[in-house]
Protein backbone atom coordinates (compact mmCIF):
# COMPACT_ATOMS: atom_id res chain seq x y z
CA UNK A 1 0.00 0.00 0.00
CA UNK A 2 1.16 3.49 -0.67
CA UNK A 3 0.01 6.69 0.86
CA UNK A 4 0.24 8.77 -2.68
CA UNK A 5 -2.22 7.07 -4.19
CA UNK A 6 -4.60 9.19 -5.53
CA UNK A 7 -7.55 7.39 -4.22
CA UNK A 8 -8.36 5.57 -1.81
CA UNK A 9 -10.36 2.69 -3.14
CA UNK A 10 -11.08 2.10 -6.55
CA UNK A 11 -13.78 0.00 -7.66
CA UNK A 12 -13.85 -1.92 -11.33
CA UNK A 13 -17.67 -1.89 -12.24
CA UNK A 14 -20.70 -0.28 -11.35
CA UNK A 15 -23.17 -2.82 -11.03
CA UNK A 16 -25.42 -3.28 -7.78
CA UNK A 17 -22.24 -4.36 -5.86
CA UNK A 18 -20.00 -1.87 -7.03
CA UNK A 19 -22.11 0.82 -6.64
CA UNK A 20 -22.97 -0.43 -3.12
CA UNK A 21 -19.53 -1.04 -2.06
CA UNK A 22 -19.04 2.95 -3.20
CA UNK A 23 -21.87 3.92 -1.34
CA UNK A 24 -21.06 2.71 2.02
CA UNK A 25 -17.12 3.28 1.51
CA UNK A 26 -17.96 7.12 0.55
CA UNK A 27 -20.66 7.11 3.58
CA UNK A 28 -17.68 5.98 5.80
CA UNK A 29 -15.46 9.16 4.54
CA UNK A 30 -13.26 7.05 1.56
CA UNK A 31 -12.23 8.83 -1.03
CA UNK A 32 -13.71 6.40 -3.95
CA UNK A 33 -14.02 6.01 -8.13
CA UNK A 34 -16.08 3.96 -9.62
CA UNK A 35 -14.45 2.73 -13.41
CA UNK A 36 -17.05 0.90 -15.58
CA UNK A 37 -17.03 0.51 -19.31
CA UNK A 38 -20.69 1.16 -19.36
CA UNK A 39 -22.71 4.75 -20.01
CA UNK A 40 -24.91 4.88 -18.65
CA UNK A 41 -24.12 2.40 -16.17
CA UNK A 42 -27.17 -0.56 -16.47
CA UNK A 43 -27.67 -1.07 -19.81
CA UNK A 44 -27.51 -3.20 -21.79
CA UNK A 45 -30.00 -5.63 -19.40
CA UNK A 46 -28.35 -8.97 -18.80
CA UNK A 47 -31.16 -10.57 -16.18
CA UNK A 48 -34.39 -11.63 -15.30
CA UNK A 49 -34.89 -8.41 -13.26
CA UNK A 50 -36.88 -10.26 -10.44
CA UNK A 51 -35.68 -9.39 -6.87
CA UNK A 52 -37.48 -10.23 -3.24
CA UNK A 53 -39.55 -7.29 -1.46
CA UNK A 54 -37.78 -5.97 1.82
CA UNK A 55 -39.62 -8.38 3.68
CA UNK A 56 -39.37 -11.14 1.82
CA UNK A 57 -35.35 -10.72 1.96
CA UNK A 58 -36.10 -10.61 5.73
CA UNK A 59 -37.48 -13.44 5.92
CA UNK A 60 -34.95 -15.40 3.33
CA UNK A 61 -31.66 -13.83 4.69
CA UNK A 62 -32.60 -13.39 8.69
CA UNK A 63 -28.73 -12.69 9.61
CA UNK A 64 -28.78 -9.68 7.39
CA UNK A 65 -29.14 -5.99 9.15
CA UNK A 66 -31.21 -3.21 8.18
CA UNK A 67 -32.57 -4.09 4.76
CA UNK A 68 -34.15 -1.09 4.65
CA UNK A 69 -31.39 0.68 4.75
CA UNK A 70 -29.56 -1.34 2.34
CA UNK A 71 -32.58 -1.77 -0.46
CA UNK A 72 -34.06 1.82 -0.78
CA UNK A 73 -35.74 0.81 -4.68
CA UNK A 74 -37.35 3.91 -5.99
CA UNK A 75 -41.23 3.58 -7.37
CA UNK A 76 -39.82 4.18 -10.95
CA UNK A 77 -37.48 1.04 -10.80
CA UNK A 78 -40.37 -1.36 -9.94
CA UNK A 79 -41.99 -2.57 -12.87
CA UNK A 80 -44.51 -4.45 -10.97
CA UNK A 81 -44.93 -5.94 -7.44
CA UNK A 82 -45.96 -9.80 -7.69
CA UNK A 83 -47.49 -11.80 -4.73
CA UNK A 84 -47.37 -15.19 -5.85
CA UNK A 85 -45.12 -17.68 -7.70
CA UNK A 86 -45.41 -20.27 -9.56
CA UNK A 87 -42.87 -23.48 -9.72
CA UNK A 88 -43.57 -25.92 -12.77
CA UNK A 89 -42.59 -28.97 -13.63
CA UNK A 90 -42.82 -30.17 -17.72
CA UNK A 91 -46.21 -30.94 -17.22
CA UNK A 92 -47.13 -27.28 -16.51
CA UNK A 93 -49.19 -27.60 -13.61
CA UNK A 94 -47.76 -25.20 -10.84
CA UNK A 95 -47.00 -25.58 -7.19
CA UNK A 96 -48.13 -22.02 -5.94
CA UNK A 97 -46.46 -20.26 -3.04
CA UNK A 98 -47.15 -16.89 -1.51
CA UNK A 99 -44.28 -14.62 -2.46
CA UNK A 100 -43.54 -10.84 -2.83
CA UNK A 101 -41.45 -10.01 -5.58
CA UNK A 102 -40.39 -7.16 -7.20
CA UNK A 103 -39.72 -7.08 -11.30
CA UNK A 104 -37.75 -4.36 -11.55
CA UNK A 105 -36.62 -1.87 -14.30
CA UNK A 106 -33.35 -3.31 -14.19
CA UNK A 107 -31.93 -0.15 -16.01
CA UNK A 108 -33.28 2.44 -13.40
CA UNK A 109 -33.05 0.41 -11.01
CA UNK A 110 -29.21 0.14 -11.29
CA UNK A 111 -29.22 4.28 -12.20
CA UNK A 112 -31.08 4.87 -8.99
CA UNK A 113 -27.78 2.93 -6.86
CA UNK A 114 -25.56 5.42 -8.99
CA UNK A 115 -27.03 8.25 -7.59
CA UNK A 116 -27.23 6.81 -4.13
CA UNK A 117 -23.47 6.15 -4.32
CA UNK A 118 -22.61 9.56 -6.36
CA UNK A 119 -24.61 10.95 -3.40
CA UNK A 120 -22.33 9.72 -0.67
CA UNK A 121 -19.40 11.14 -2.51
CA UNK A 122 -18.20 8.70 -4.80
CA UNK A 123 -16.74 9.35 -8.34
CA UNK A 124 -17.33 7.64 -12.03
CA UNK A 125 -16.09 6.93 -14.82
CA UNK A 126 -17.52 5.03 -17.49
CA UNK A 127 -17.17 4.54 -20.79
CA UNK A 128 -13.89 3.74 -19.65
CA UNK A 129 -11.97 -0.25 -19.62
CA UNK A 130 -9.68 -1.44 -17.50
CA UNK A 131 -7.23 -3.28 -18.83
CA UNK A 132 -5.51 -4.51 -16.00
CA UNK A 133 -4.53 -3.78 -11.98
CA UNK A 134 -0.65 -4.53 -10.95
CA UNK A 135 0.24 -3.15 -7.69
CA UNK A 136 -1.90 -0.19 -6.74
CA UNK A 137 -2.26 1.39 -10.31
CA UNK A 138 -4.64 0.37 -12.19
CA UNK A 139 -4.18 0.38 -16.40
CA UNK A 140 -7.07 1.12 -18.72
CA UNK A 141 -7.44 0.44 -22.39
CA UNK A 142 -6.92 4.27 -23.39
CA UNK A 143 -3.34 4.24 -21.85
CA UNK A 144 -4.39 6.16 -18.66
CA UNK A 145 -3.39 4.69 -15.32
CA UNK A 146 -5.41 5.36 -11.77
CA UNK A 147 -3.76 4.49 -8.21
CA UNK A 148 -5.67 3.24 -5.24
CA UNK A 149 -4.49 1.72 -1.53
CA UNK A 150 -7.68 -0.71 -1.94
CA UNK A 151 -9.04 -1.52 -5.69
CA UNK A 152 -12.09 -3.79 -5.86
CA UNK A 153 -12.90 -6.22 -7.83
CA UNK A 154 -17.15 -5.82 -9.28
CA UNK A 155 -16.75 -6.38 -13.01
CA UNK A 156 -18.44 -9.77 -13.11
CA UNK A 157 -17.31 -13.22 -13.89
CA UNK A 158 -14.55 -11.81 -16.72
CA UNK A 159 -13.41 -9.29 -13.78
CA UNK A 160 -9.42 -8.51 -14.58
CA UNK A 161 -8.67 -9.09 -10.49
CA UNK A 162 -10.48 -12.15 -10.75
CA UNK A 163 -8.69 -13.55 -13.92
CA UNK A 164 -5.43 -12.16 -13.18
CA UNK A 165 -5.59 -13.14 -9.76
CA UNK A 166 -7.56 -15.64 -8.39
CA UNK A 167 -7.06 -18.84 -10.15
CA UNK A 168 -10.36 -20.48 -8.32
CA UNK A 169 -12.99 -21.89 -11.15
CA UNK A 170 -16.82 -21.21 -11.20
CA UNK A 171 -19.84 -23.24 -12.91
CA UNK A 172 -21.37 -20.16 -15.60
CA UNK A 173 -25.08 -20.67 -16.57
CA UNK A 174 -25.55 -19.00 -19.53
CA UNK A 175 -28.50 -17.75 -19.85
CA UNK A 176 -31.04 -16.13 -22.83
CA UNK A 177 -33.93 -13.77 -22.49
CA UNK A 178 -36.23 -11.54 -24.29
CA UNK A 179 -38.65 -8.75 -22.98
CA UNK A 180 -41.85 -9.18 -24.84
CA UNK A 181 -45.47 -7.09 -25.15
CA UNK A 182 -48.46 -8.68 -23.60
CA UNK A 183 -50.42 -9.34 -20.44
CA UNK A 184 -48.88 -12.64 -18.71
CA UNK A 185 -50.68 -12.30 -15.52
CA UNK A 186 -49.56 -11.39 -11.87
CA UNK A 187 -47.54 -14.59 -10.81
CA UNK A 188 -43.92 -15.17 -11.36
CA UNK A 189 -42.73 -18.34 -13.04
CA UNK A 190 -40.51 -21.01 -12.49
CA UNK A 191 -40.02 -23.96 -15.45
CA UNK A 192 -37.91 -27.16 -14.05
CA UNK A 193 -37.56 -30.11 -16.78
CA UNK A 194 -35.87 -30.65 -20.26
CA UNK A 195 -37.05 -27.23 -21.57
CA UNK A 196 -33.94 -26.01 -19.12
CA UNK A 197 -31.75 -28.98 -18.40
CA UNK A 198 -29.36 -28.13 -15.18
CA UNK A 199 -31.09 -24.75 -14.96
CA UNK A 200 -34.58 -22.91 -14.68
CA UNK A 201 -36.63 -21.02 -16.66
CA UNK A 202 -38.62 -18.07 -15.93
CA UNK A 203 -41.85 -15.85 -17.08
CA UNK A 204 -41.41 -12.78 -14.73
CA UNK A 205 -45.11 -10.57 -16.10
CA UNK A 206 -44.05 -6.62 -15.80
CA UNK A 207 -46.40 -3.44 -15.68
CA UNK A 208 -46.43 -4.23 -19.83
CA UNK A 209 -45.20 -7.21 -20.70
CA UNK A 210 -42.62 -10.00 -19.52
CA UNK A 211 -38.57 -10.77 -19.07
CA UNK A 212 -39.06 -14.11 -20.27
CA UNK A 213 -35.59 -16.57 -20.68
CA UNK A 214 -33.70 -19.74 -19.22
CA UNK A 215 -30.54 -20.82 -18.17
CA UNK A 216 -28.77 -24.06 -18.61
CA UNK A 217 -25.73 -26.38 -17.75
CA UNK A 218 -24.06 -26.90 -21.15
CA UNK A 219 -22.91 -30.54 -20.07
CA UNK A 220 -27.02 -31.87 -19.32
CA UNK A 221 -28.08 -30.20 -23.24
CA UNK A 222 -28.07 -33.58 -24.78
CA UNK A 223 -26.81 -32.17 -28.09
CA UNK A 224 -28.87 -29.08 -28.40
CA UNK A 225 -27.61 -25.85 -28.26
CA UNK A 226 -28.23 -22.96 -25.67
CA UNK A 227 -30.23 -20.76 -28.62
CA UNK A 228 -32.46 -23.72 -29.72
CA UNK A 229 -33.53 -24.07 -25.59
CA UNK A 230 -33.64 -20.50 -25.45
CA UNK A 231 -35.93 -19.95 -29.05
CA UNK A 232 -38.45 -23.24 -27.74
CA UNK A 233 -39.10 -22.18 -24.56
CA UNK A 234 -39.84 -18.09 -25.41
CA UNK A 235 -41.98 -19.13 -28.39
CA UNK A 236 -44.63 -21.11 -26.05
CA UNK A 237 -45.04 -17.30 -25.47
CA UNK A 238 -46.91 -15.32 -28.08
CA UNK A 239 -45.96 -11.61 -28.14
CA UNK A 240 -43.87 -9.07 -29.99
CA UNK A 241 -40.39 -9.22 -28.40
CA UNK A 242 -39.14 -5.83 -28.09
CA UNK A 243 -35.53 -6.98 -26.70
CA UNK A 244 -33.30 -9.67 -26.85
CA UNK A 245 -30.50 -10.56 -23.92
CA UNK A 246 -28.07 -12.32 -22.78
CA UNK A 247 -25.40 -13.51 -20.23
CA UNK A 248 -24.01 -15.70 -17.64
CA UNK A 249 -24.44 -16.50 -13.95
CA UNK A 250 -21.50 -17.59 -11.68
CA UNK A 251 -23.29 -21.08 -10.42
CA UNK A 252 -21.23 -22.55 -7.84
CA UNK A 253 -21.68 -20.38 -4.85
CA UNK A 254 -19.21 -17.65 -3.35
CA UNK A 255 -15.57 -18.67 -3.83
CA UNK A 256 -13.31 -18.85 -0.67
CA UNK A 257 -11.60 -16.54 -0.50
CA UNK A 258 -12.31 -12.58 -1.36
CA UNK A 259 -9.55 -10.54 -0.06
CA UNK A 260 -5.81 -10.60 -1.48
CA UNK A 261 -3.65 -7.79 0.28
CA UNK A 262 -5.23 -4.71 -1.09
CA UNK A 263 -7.25 -6.75 -3.52
CA UNK A 264 -11.07 -7.34 -2.98
CA UNK A 265 -13.66 -9.04 -5.12
CA UNK A 266 -17.47 -8.65 -4.32
CA UNK A 267 -21.04 -9.80 -6.35
CA UNK A 268 -20.78 -12.28 -9.39
CA UNK A 269 -16.53 -11.98 -9.68
CA UNK A 270 -16.72 -13.75 -5.97
CA UNK A 271 -19.48 -16.24 -6.95
CA UNK A 272 -21.66 -14.18 -5.06
CA UNK A 273 -25.19 -15.69 -6.61
CA UNK A 274 -27.91 -18.32 -4.72
CA UNK A 275 -26.97 -21.44 -7.21
CA UNK A 276 -30.68 -22.88 -6.27
CA UNK A 277 -32.46 -20.13 -7.49
CA UNK A 278 -29.59 -17.67 -8.92
CA UNK A 279 -30.79 -14.97 -7.20
CA UNK A 280 -27.85 -12.15 -7.45
CA UNK A 281 -28.78 -8.68 -7.41
CA UNK A 282 -29.62 -8.45 -3.88
CA UNK A 283 -27.04 -10.86 -2.72
CA UNK A 284 -24.42 -8.69 -4.28
CA UNK A 285 -25.52 -5.30 -2.55
CA UNK A 286 -25.28 -7.55 0.73
CA UNK A 287 -21.87 -8.49 0.06
CA UNK A 288 -20.93 -5.06 -1.25
CA UNK A 289 -22.54 -3.10 2.04
CA UNK A 290 -20.14 -5.08 4.29
CA UNK A 291 -17.30 -4.57 1.22
CA UNK A 292 -17.86 -0.84 1.83
CA UNK A 293 -17.92 -0.83 5.21
CA UNK A 294 -14.81 -2.82 6.15
CA UNK A 295 -13.08 -0.78 3.68
CA UNK A 296 -13.91 2.04 5.46
CA UNK A 297 -12.95 0.91 8.73
CA UNK A 298 -9.51 -0.20 7.72
CA UNK A 299 -8.76 3.02 6.66
CA UNK A 300 -9.94 4.82 9.79
CA UNK A 301 -8.57 2.70 12.30
CA UNK A 302 -6.75 -0.65 10.50
CA UNK A 303 -9.23 -3.11 10.13
CA UNK A 304 -8.00 -5.42 8.36
CA UNK A 305 -9.49 -6.34 4.81
CA UNK A 306 -9.93 -9.52 5.51
CA UNK A 307 -13.07 -8.46 8.19
CA UNK A 308 -14.94 -8.68 5.11
CA UNK A 309 -15.33 -12.23 4.91
CA UNK A 310 -15.81 -12.64 8.40
CA UNK A 311 -19.00 -10.58 8.06
CA UNK A 312 -19.99 -12.32 5.09
CA UNK A 313 -20.39 -15.51 6.66
CA UNK A 314 -21.67 -14.48 9.62
CA UNK A 315 -24.50 -12.57 7.45
CA UNK A 316 -24.74 -15.04 4.66
CA UNK A 317 -22.48 -18.24 5.16
CA UNK A 318 -26.07 -20.29 6.01
CA UNK A 319 -28.19 -19.42 3.46
CA UNK A 320 -24.88 -20.01 0.60
CA UNK A 321 -24.60 -23.08 2.31
CA UNK A 322 -28.42 -24.48 2.15
CA UNK A 323 -28.16 -22.51 -1.66
CA UNK A 324 -25.41 -24.70 -3.17
CA UNK A 325 -26.80 -27.85 -1.16
CA UNK A 326 -30.22 -27.62 -3.08
CA UNK A 327 -28.41 -26.76 -5.96
CA UNK A 328 -26.23 -30.32 -6.21
CA UNK A 329 -29.45 -31.98 -5.44
CA UNK A 330 -31.06 -30.81 -7.92
CA UNK A 331 -28.75 -31.21 -10.15
CA UNK A 332 -29.07 -34.71 -9.72
CA UNK A 333 -33.09 -34.25 -10.00
CA UNK A 334 -32.89 -32.79 -13.17
CA UNK A 335 -31.31 -35.56 -14.99
CA UNK A 336 -34.45 -37.17 -14.43
CA UNK A 337 -36.58 -37.82 -17.32
CA UNK A 338 -40.04 -35.21 -17.33
CA UNK A 339 -42.55 -37.63 -16.46
CA UNK A 340 -40.71 -38.42 -13.39
CA UNK A 341 -40.38 -35.08 -12.24
CA UNK A 342 -43.90 -34.28 -13.08
CA UNK A 343 -44.79 -37.10 -10.25
CA UNK A 344 -42.10 -35.25 -8.17
CA UNK A 345 -44.02 -32.29 -7.94
CA UNK A 346 -46.52 -32.75 -6.24
CA UNK A 347 -48.45 -31.15 -2.89
CA UNK A 348 -46.92 -33.81 -0.37
CA UNK A 349 -43.19 -32.25 -1.77
CA UNK A 350 -44.66 -28.82 -2.05
CA UNK A 351 -42.96 -27.61 1.00
CA UNK A 352 -39.41 -29.53 0.54
CA UNK A 353 -39.44 -27.71 -3.31
CA UNK A 354 -40.41 -24.65 -1.54
CA UNK A 355 -37.44 -24.75 0.88
CA UNK A 356 -35.34 -25.63 -1.30
CA UNK A 357 -36.16 -22.75 -3.99
CA UNK A 358 -35.69 -20.25 -0.67
CA UNK A 359 -32.51 -21.66 0.55
CA UNK A 360 -33.48 -23.67 3.70
CA UNK A 361 -32.76 -26.91 4.65
CA UNK A 362 -34.97 -29.22 2.56
CA UNK A 363 -34.90 -31.89 5.11
CA UNK A 364 -33.48 -32.32 8.38
CA UNK A 365 -31.24 -34.66 6.85
CA UNK A 366 -30.31 -32.75 3.76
Amino acid sequence: MTDSAEHDVIIIGGGPAGSTVARYAAEGGADVLVIDGRDPIGTPLQCGELVPSNDEMRRLCPDVPDMDDLFQTPSEAISRISTEMHVLPPSGKPLKYDFEGLVLNRVAHDEALVELAKKAGATYLTDQYVKSVEGNTVFLRNGDEKSAKVIVGAGGHSDPLRRDYWDEKSLKIPVKFVLMDGDYGEAVELHFGSMAPGGYAWMFPKSSGANIGLGIQRNFSKGKTMNQYADEFIQKYDGKITFKGAGSLPMSGTIKTFVKGNYMLVGDSAGMVLPSNGAGITIAMVGGRIAGQVIAEHLKDGTPLGEYEKRWNKQMGKVMRNSKRSFKFGSLLFRLPDWMLNALFNPLTKGIIWRAVTCRRMLWII
